[in-house]
């Protein structure tokens, strides 16, 4: 099993030997580390904490809360939440930081601290490896008696946060209710459960078919929101003759649709969609990650904007809009960001602007899809062998592909004329992804195919190396 510290935050699996899963001493121990940063010397501070709908939630969520209160500062308790809500409600409520309880697209047995500084955004690099280092000492000290944090139940973030995307000025509820849309949603068992359908309700939909709406953590499928874990949903768009399907991922940090006759949107063209409505009412920048589409370029230039991409990595995303004062972003795994809102993933906006979209062009989600370029990605992943080298294995690669244009930003992304592959260690699991994309399938299947033979020979004759 797993314990993974990065941008991401720290994510591991529960149960097990501590130092190597997501244990109770390790909760207690980045808790104290992210207090004790936080602190910085100060005696008080106020934090926001909420969570998925995970099996392990409360648990986490209680030894998170007592430690934090243990250190002198105050928790506002949200429990049940999206990663979007938490994020806004540091700022809402004039809190010193946030720490959400999600392994966001992970299956049931993860979990993970992702925390947040005084913006409501995930913490730096730096930041991060400042946290790290205060964890590995492991000589924090709590606050005396009389000092102690209080714990404090906070009702209401999930209204407040849909309260402000009806307040958005590219949000048309009343269009959106005009068209009588038929929504399946599927909450995967989690917080999407509780905050889609509010959302839906309150921009006027009334037709709404909940899948998977308990929130008990079993998830029904692997939660990612991918094509191959879709086929209740998309079953069910079809039975109930529905305009649309929606699903998200646990915590509602990304989000992808399902077109009235059961095909995919695409989660890549969430994004492309959100930003070609967007753009079509503000003209600006937009900016994406290395291994999203290339269709979010196309659509910016179309609208006369410029397209940057950025790092793998909310973080990096964030970074990259506010350098180049982007007026959306976001990531091809379904994340969008509004900034105008906040810097943050949020299926919940996306939702609401998409619904605007749709329903102010009059089409179809399957005649609006057929609007945009079709490019085709393949995602891949390979299990990266103990003992191997990442940076050595892109080495190897690079040097074989050495006539092609080349960005090392990220990994390594490699360039085939109008073709492209991506590979990068992950910031949550202990894997390589690799993402090629192309015009054709069948192209970006063989690319990817042939780079994962690649890496497993570079793999293979690096370990005869070591014997």
């Amino acid at each position: 099993m797993s314990l993974i510290k990065s941008i991401s935050g720290i994510r591991g699996t529960i149960g097990g030997p501590s130092g190597d899963n997501l244990t109770p001493p390790d909760i207690v121990k980045f808790t104290a580390a992210y207090g004790t940063w936080l602190l910085n010397g100060r005696k008080k501070a106020k934090v926001v904490v909420g969570r998925d709908g995970r099996m392990s939630g409360s648990m986490v969520k209680q030894l998170v809360n007592a430690t934090l209160s243990g250190l002198g500062i105050d928790v506002l308790d949200l429990d049940f939440s999206t990663t979007p809500t938490v994020e806004m409600a540091v700022t809402t409520l004039q809190c010193d930081g946030g720490i959400i309880l999600t392994a966001s697209h992970n299956p049931k047995e993860w979990n993970a601290l992702k925390l947040l500084n005084h913006k409501g955004e995930f913490i730096s690099a730096a930041d991060g490896a400042r946290i790290l280092e205060i964890a590995a000492k492991d000589n924090i000290t709590y606050a005396e008696v009389e000092s102690l944090g209080e714990v404090i139940r906070q009702d209401g973030m999930t209204e407040s946060h849909i309260e402000k995307i009806l307040q958005h000025p590219w949000v048309n509820q009343q269009a959106i209710a005009e068209a009588g849309f038929r929504v399946v949603v599927d909450a995967v068992n989690s917080t999407g459960a509780i905050a889609v359908p509010l959302l839906l309700k309150a921009l006027g939909v009334e037709h709404i078919i909940l899948l998977n709406e308990e929130v008990n953590g079993k998830f029904a499928h692997n939660p990612e929101p991918l094509p191959e874990n879709l086929s209740q949903l998309s079953n069910e768009v079809v039975r109930q003759k529905a305009h649309l399907g929606i699903a998200v991922d646990p915590d509602v940090d990304r989000l992808c649709f399902v077109c009235e006759d059961g095909s995919m949107f695409g989660e890549e063209y969430t994004l492309v969609a959100v930003a070609d409505y967007v753009l079509g009412i503000k003209k600006g920048n937009t900016v994406s990650n290395l291994s999203s589409t290339r269709a979010l370029k196309d659509i910016t230039e179309k609208h006369g904007g410029s397209y940057f991409a950025s790092a793998v990595g909310e973080v990096n995303v964030v970074e990259k809009m506010k350098a180049v004062d982007a007026v959306i972003g976001g990531e091809g795994n379904g994340g969008i960001i509004m900034p105008d809102l906040h810097y943050g993933r949020d299926a919940m906006i996306g939702i609401a602007l998409f619904l605007s979209y749709l329903a102010l062009s009059k089409k179809s989600i399957k005649q609006l899809r057929s609007t945009y370029p079709d490019y085709f990605m393949s995602k891949n992943k390979i299990v990266l062998d103990k003992g191997i080298s990442v940076q050595d294995v892109f080495s190897k690669i690079e040097d074989k592909y050495k006539n092609h244009p080349v960005n090392r930003e990220d990994g390594l992304k490699i360039e085939f004329d109008n073709d492209w592959v991506h590979l990068r260690t992950s910031n949550t699991e202990p894997i390589i992804r690799i993402y090629a994309e192309s015009n054709f399938e069948t192209t970006a299947e063989n690319i990817a195919k042939k780079l994962m033979k690649d890496i497993h020979e570079v793999m293979h004759q690096t370990k005869k190396e070591l014997i």
